[in-house]
């Protein structure tokens, strides 16, 4: 099947969900979150100033927002945004990515560094929060965690390690903390941002420099190669079935560039695994 255009006119999207039937984005150089229905029309759901990237919704139904450059989650209530967590005493640079598991438990990754300044890599960390105002560190060491999953039995998480190519598994303990540290997955010419884990195991890999969005089983064995015209930062698997494949894509990351252009679009394609676990 071909590629095709499922929504245009944005910023730079990045961390999508599917919920409620439909896609939901943050339009991270927009300072939006969208929902966007089946038939690629857009509606704005709340504007975040300082710019919203992983989305998780808690048991309770409300929204669960990253708020990137304040280093924060931000709650979705009935009269508006709340801070539901404040992480800038524990993460070194803008948070990025997030998921939310069913207890409403979220692990968040953060940059570690001033990626768009040039600044050295450095590794960082991924900080659970359980709960409001309740966060600690859960791994450390990570080379820009980025893109994460759970398993659908909620025992593993999986986090992309942006600048190690990788994809890195820990086991879930029952207090949240992460455990087991291991490889799940070596990547050879592709660099991991957003994941998204189908119902066969398999996890679809967003990487902007290779231009494409990789289906790879543990171990490292890639599948699937699907190339798109622009970079791809992120996907979800979603639809009616859960199996149309969203990827996210934008020529560049570069705020200016993003705000000034608004090229970032999302293409889809059905795929054969419909998607599992969280997000």
């Amino acid at each position: 099947m071909a590629l095709k255009t499922f929504a245009t006119d944005l910023c730079f999207a990045e961390g999508p969900r599917w919920h409620d039937g439909a896609l939901w984005v943050s339009d991270m150089h927009g300072h939006v979150v969208y929902q966007i229905d089946a038939q690629g029309n857009k509606t704005v759901v709340v504007e975040v100033p300082e710019q919203p990237s992983g989305l998780g919704w808690l048991p309770d139904g409300r929204l669960l927002i990253v708020s990137m450059l304040n280093r924060s989650i931000l709650v979705q209530n009935k009269h508006g945004l709340d801070l539901w967590c404040d992480l800038s005493t524990l993460a070194k640079h803008h948070c990025n990515d997030m998921v939310v598991d069913a207890l409403g438990r979220c692990w968040v990754g953060n940059f570690g560094f001033d990626l768009h300044a040039g600044d050295a890599i450095t590794t960082t960390e991924l900080i659970l929060v359980r709960g409001q105002h309740q966060a600690e560190v859960a791994a450390t060491d990570l080379s820009f965690p980025n893109g994460c999953v759970i398993t659908p039995d909620g025992g593993t998480l999986i986090v992309g390690e942006t600048f190690a190519a990788c994809l890195t598994a820990f086991d879930i303990e029952p207090s949240g903390q992460l455990s087991n540290r291991r490889i799940w997955a070596q990547l050879e010419g592709a660099v991991p941002d957003g994941i998204c884990l189908d119902d066969a195991g398999g996890i679809w890999v967003a990487s902007p420099t290779s231009q494409e969005c990789l289906r790879v089983i543990e171990g490292g064995v890639v599948t699937d190669r699907i190339k798109v015209e622009d970079q791809a930062f992120a996907c979800m698997l979603g639809g009616d079935d859960g199996r149309q494949l969203f990827i996210l894509t934008a020529q560049s990351s570069v705020p200016e560039d993003c705000k000034r252009e608004r090229a970032g679009k999302i293409v889809c394609i059905q795929v054969e695994h419909a998607r599992a676990g969280c997000p």
